[in-house]
């Protein structure tokens, strides 16, 4: 009479062990890919705000400002009032300087940025189109043939890796 096997032999365990293994070898860097990411994604989310404000300062002003003040009686044509500074818990600072925005992220406490961001910054510049509308181009993401800058702005480097970047923010 023949006994019936019960359970997983040496060899069959072996094999499952290093599937699993060999799926954890690929899976983890793509994982921290995909956070890292979804921190630069905070950011982008972040400066939606800043963007309606520029885009409502320069349709009132007709020009793009020069730098953003906490104070309102500071406030001017060329220096846009904002209630406060803008954070993250991966950015710590966006920033308006003649119009174009610029994105910073830390790991530095309080912030959890992954380190392969820290300190690294992404631009968001504003073009206008021929009906005066801004186009935000993101990164290095090329300018729409009918954009064309405004003389007051001046293009914010991105120094976030390419790997990192949204879609839109590629050239």
């Amino acid at each position: 009479m023949k006994a019936v096997q019960k359970g997983f032999t040496l060899i069959e365990l072996m094999i499952v062990v290093a599937i699993i293994g060999i799926l954890a070898a690929i899976a983890i860097p793509a994982y921290q890919n995909y956070t890292i990411r979804a921190q630069v994604t905070e950011g982008l989310n972040l400066a939606d705000g800043w963007k309606t404000s520029v885009g409502e300062f320069y349709a009132q002003n007709g020009n793009f400002p020069s730098k953003v003040t906490t104070t309102a009686a500071n406030a001017t044509q060329t220096v846009m009032y904002t209630a406060g500074a803008t954070t993250g818990k991966y950015v710590s600072a966006v920033i308006v300087t003649n119009g174009a925005i610029s994105i910073t992220y830390s790991s530095q406490t309080p912030y959890v940025a992954n380190s392969k961001i820290d300190t690294a910054i992404l631009g968001l510049t504003p073009y206008l189109s021929k009906n005066n509308d801004i186009v935000w181009v993101c990164g290095e993401a090329t300018v729409p043939s009918t954009a064309t800058a405004d003389a007051s702005t001046t293009k914010v480097s991105t120094t976030v890796s390419a790997q990192y970047l949204p879609g839109a923010c590629h050239p």
